[in-house]
C-alpha cells in the first residue's frame, strides 16, 4: 500500500489553523458607523455582483461567488482568519460550545442500520437501558435505517428540544428481541477532557483536547476527584490540543497561578491593551504541575504554557508547541454566516509573542510547518530548534524563554520514532480499528460481561489470533498485503485500547495508550526526582 508522507501530522496544519479559534473579549472602540461605512472599493464589490447577478449571460449562483470572495479577502490576511457558511456556523458553535441537546450514544451506521458503539455515562439512553450493540430501527415511527439515511440525518433525527421525547424501536441482537423505548433529549456534554487518573500516588494526570464553553467545569471536577485520591502534583496534557477560547485557558491557568500574577496581555491595531491576571480563586497553586505540549499544542494551550513558564510555576515539557498568538472574534455577515477575524495579539507575561511568521497569509508552507521541524531535525534533538537573541526574554527567577513562533519547554522530550509507523497511523485515521473491534464485540458481547475496568487493563490480552484477523479485515478494505509483524505489538495495544473504549469509555483507553509514552514517563521521573 503506497502511503504518502503528507498523511501522518492530522492533528496539526490546518486542522489547528481553520477549526479552532480565541475569543469571545475583546470590545472595538469603533462605533458601526464608523467601521461599516461606504467606501469606492465597498461599493466596486457590490456593483460587480450585482452586474453579475443581473446582466451577466447565464444564471450563477452569485451567493458561490460571494462565498469565494470572501475566502479571498481572508486568504490574504493571516491563517487564522476564517470564513464560516451558514450550513457549517450551527454544527461548529455547538462543538465549542460544548453540549448538545439529543439522547447521548456514540454509533456508527453498520449494514444499514444504526449501531450503538455506546451510550453516554449518565446520559439519558444509559438510564432508558440502551446498550452497546443494540439498533435504532425507527425514531418517532419513522425508520432510520437503509442506505437512504447518512449519519448526519440520523443525527438530526435524535436531536431535539430539550425535555422532548422520542419514542425509539431498537432491536437487541443479543436477546433477538425487539425494545419500545422512550427517551427524553437533555444536554449531552461534548467531552473537552478525555482522562482523568493517577500515575502515581501523588501524581494526577488530565487530558484536555479543545478548549470549549464546558472545558473549565469539567477540569475542575477532575481536578477535584484526583485530589480526592491524593494528588499533590499533576500533568496537564495538552499535547495536540489546538486551542480554543482565551477565557477558559486564563481560568485554567488561574488555578495554578497566585493572586495578580499575569496571566497574558492583547493589544489592537490601535494599541490598546487588555491585560488579565490571577484571581483569589485556585486550587492548586501549592501544588506541582507538569504542562505536556507538542508541536499539535496551539492558541489557548500555549496561553497556559506561556503563563505559568514566565511566572516560573511548573515544569513544560515535550517539544516546541505550533507558534498561534492571534486572537480571533466571531462577527456575524447577516444572512446566516460568520466570519472570525484576527482583531489582536497576545503576549505571555514576560512580553513573549508567539505567533510563528505567516508572510504569505494562508500559505502552504504555514501549514505544512510540521515537516519543516522534521527535516531539520528540531522534533529529535532541542539543539536543532532555531532561536532568535533578539526575541529572548527572562522571567522573574532569571530563566531564559525565547518567542517567535511556539513555546519552547524546559524540558524536551524527542518525537517517539515507534509511533509514527505511517500504515499504523494511516489505518487508525480511517477508523478502522474502532470498526473491527465493533464487529468483534458484536459476535458475542457476553465474553466481556463479566469482566470489570482493572481486571480488563491489568490482565485481559489481545490475542495473536485476533491480531491476524484485524489483519485480514484491513487487506480486505484496502485490496493489499500488509502484514503487522514488525508492529505486532503495536497493534495489539491499539486493538485493546480501542475495546476499552467501546466497554468502559475514553478514560480506560487513554491510560492504555499512555503505556510506555516517553513523556509521560519523564513527567513521572520528574515528579520523583523532587522528592529526593
Amino acid at each position: 500500500m503506497a502511503l504518502k508522507k503528507k498523511y501522518i501530522p492530522l492533528l496539526t496544519g490546518v486542522a489547528i489553523a481553520t477549526g479552532v479559534f480565541i475569543g469571545g473579549k475583546l470590545n472595538y472602540a469603533d462605533r458601526s458607523d464608523r467601521l461599516f461605512s461606504s467606501n469606492s472599493n465597498k461599493d466596486k464589490l457590490n456593483r460587480l455582483i450585482d452586474y453579475i447577478d443581473y446582466e451577466y449571460v447565464d444564471d450563477v449562483n452569485t451567493d458561490s461567488i460571494v462565498d469565494v470572495t470572501v475566502n479571498g479577502i481572508l486568504e490574504n490576511l493571516d491563517p487564522h482568519s476564517t470564513y464560516i457558511p451558514k450550513e457549517d456556523l450551527a454544527r461548529v458553535t455547538e462543538n465549542m460550545k460544548g453540549d448538545f441537546i439529543g439522547i447521548g450514544i456514540n454509533f456508527y451506521p453498520y449494514h444499514d442500520s444504526i449501531a450503538v458503539i455506546r451510550p453516554v455515562d449518565g446520559g439519558p439512553s444509559e438510564k432508558a437501558g440502551i446498550l452497546g450493540g443494540d439498533r435504532i430501527l425507527m425514531a418517532d415511527n419513522d425508520t432510520i435505517y437503509g442506505k437512504k439515511w447518512s449519519s448526519s440525518d440520523v443525527v438530526n433525527k435524535l436531536k431535539g428540544e430539550k425535555n422532548s421525547v422520542v419514542n425509539l424501536v431498537v432491536y437487541r441482537p443479543s436477546e433477538k428481541r425487539y425494545i419500545d423505548v422512550s427517551i427524553k433529549r437533555t444536554n449531552i456534554p461534548i467531552k473537552s477532557v478525555d482522562a482523568a487518573y493517577m500515575l502515581t500516588d501523588k501524581l494526577g494526570y488530565i487530558k484536555i483536547n479543545r478548549f470549549a464553553e464546558s472545558t473549565y467545569k469539567e477540569f475542575k471536577k477532575a481536578l477535584g476527584k484526583l485530589q480526592d485520591q491524593g494528588a499533590t502534583k499533576l500533568a496537564l496534557d495538552l499535547r495536540d490540543n489546538p486551542g480554543g477560547f482565551v477565557g477558559v485557558a486564563e481560568q485554567i491557568a488561574d488555578e495554578f497561578l497566585e493572586d495578580h500574577k499575569l496571566i497574558l496581555f492583547t493589544k489592537n491595531k490601535h494599541g490598546n491593551i487588555d491585560k488579565t491576571y490571577a484571581t483569589q480563586y485556585g486550587d492548586f497553586e501549592e501544588g506541582e504541575v507538569y504542562v505536556l505540549i507538542n508541536e499539535g499544542s496551539a492558541s489557548a494551550s500555549e496561553i497556559i504554557a506561556g503563563a505559568l513558564q514566565d511566572n516560573d510555576k511548573g515544569t513544560i515539557v515535550g517539544r516546541r508547541s505550533y507558534g498561534k498568538g492571534l486572537v480571533q472574534r466571531e462577527m456575524a455577515l447577516g444572512d446566516g454566516s460568520a466570519v472570525r477575524l484576527t482583531v489582536s495579539r497576545y503576549y505571555t507575561p514576560t512580553g513573549r509573542s508567539i505567533q510563528r511568521p505567516y508572510e504569505n497569509g494562508h500559505s502552504e508552507d504555514y501549514y505544512e510547518d510540521y515537516y519543516k521541524r522534521l527535516g531539520n531535525g528540531e522534533l529529535s534533538n532541542a539543539e536543532n530548534i532555531e532561536v532568535a537573541d533578539s526575541l529572548k526574554f527572562v522571567t522573574p527567577m532569571g530563566k531564559v524563554v525565547y518567542g517567535g513562533g511556539g513555546i519552547i519547554p524546559d524540558i524536551f522530550v524527542p518525537l517517539d520514532s515507534s509511533r509514527q509507523n505511517e500504515t499504523i497511523n494511516y489505518i487508525r485515521r480511517r477508523g478502522y480499528i474502532n470498526y473491527f473491534v465493533f464487529e468483534e464485540l458484536d459476535k458475542d458481547r457476553s465474553v466481556y460481561s463479566g469482566v470489570n475496568e482493572d481486571d480488563f487493563l491489568n490482565h485481559y490480552r489481545v490475542s495473536d489470533d485476533i491480531v491476524l484477523r484485524f489483519q485480514d479485515y484491513i487487506n480486505k478494505r484496502e485490496r493489499t498485503n500488509i502484514t503487522f509483524v514488525a508492529y505486532h505489538e503495536e497493534m495489539r495495544q491499539l486493538i485493546k485500547a480501542a475495546l476499552a473504549r467501546q466497554l468502559y469509555g475514553d478514560d480506560a483507553a487513554e491510560r492504555l495508550l499512555n503505556e510506555d509514552d516517553l513523556m509521560i514517563e519523564e513527567v513521572i521521573t520528574l515528579s520523583q526526582s523532587f522528592n529526593k
